[in-house]
């Protein structure tokens, strides 16, 4: 990246699956991260000593790391003054610096140490962050304020170390944001048609994600013609 679009990475944070109370019953959840020093080994799943919890939503070669912008935080201590907000708060990964959902496409590659990653798609939280917060309404406030994060694909394993430069190696030609993801998502998709059928060209983008914007575009084009 250019130097005045540096980035780097504040923190790398991992933790293991535990058993916690939640409304009445006990949920496995490995949204629990912390920090860890030194040089941590990254694999095409995750990271040396991270694991997920439930693989049906979590985890995967195309959500194997979560990174969640340091540059939040603030917004986060404003929002909950009473709350300590540790790095890996949010469940992630990787904590960076520089790295915005609004500047982030889908599809761009980068250096973080010795590997290279590619942005995937933007988190779509579970319940499991209110477990973690201890408060049901952190859910809605999170995917209200657009601030989400995004997952990453490892193209190259190797190592991350809290303090590493990250290099843009490439960014995807078709220039749909990780920020463009959550508003087709949740605002109305009558008005964004077009970025529509850009997300769904986006091959980096979550095959979920691509079918569920090919299902919502055969709708607005079916809408179209019986309104023609």
């Amino acid at each position: 990246m250019t130097p005045e679009h540096s980035a780097k990475l504040v923190s790398v944070n991992v933790g293991a699956p535990r058993d916690v109370q939640w409304k009445g019953r006990t949920v496995s959840t490995g949204i629990y991260k912390e920090p860890v020093d030194g040089r941590v080994t990254v694999n095409t799943l995750n990271l040396e000593g991270d694991t997920q919890a439930d693989l049906s939503v979590h985890g995967g070669p195309s959500k194997a790391i979560y990174a969640y912008p340091a540059e939040h935080y603030s917004y986060w201590r404003q929002e909950f003054p009473d709350m300590e907000l540790p790095w890996g708060m949010f469940g992630e990964n990787l904590t960076t610096e520089g790295l915005l959902e609004d500047t982030v496409r889908i599809g761009d590659r980068f250096s973080i140490g010795t590997t290279t990653m590619q942005v995937t798609e933007p988190r779509t939280p579970c319940y499991k962050l209110a477990v973690r917060f201890e408060r049901v309404d952190i859910v809605r406030l999170f995917k209200n304020s657009g601030r989400t994060g995004f997952y990453l694909r490892v193209l190259e394993e190797g190592f991350v170390e809290a303090g590493d430069e990250i290099d843009l190696l490439a960014q995807d030609p078709a220039e749909v944001t990780v920020a463009d993801i959550t508003r087709l998502h949740t605002q109305d998709k009558a008005a964004n048609a077009e970025l529509l059928r850009q997300a769904i060209t986006v091959g980096a983008l979550g095959e979920n994600w691509r079918e569920y914007f090919r299902h919502e575009l055969k709708k607005l084009e079916a809408s179209a013609a019986a309104d023609g």
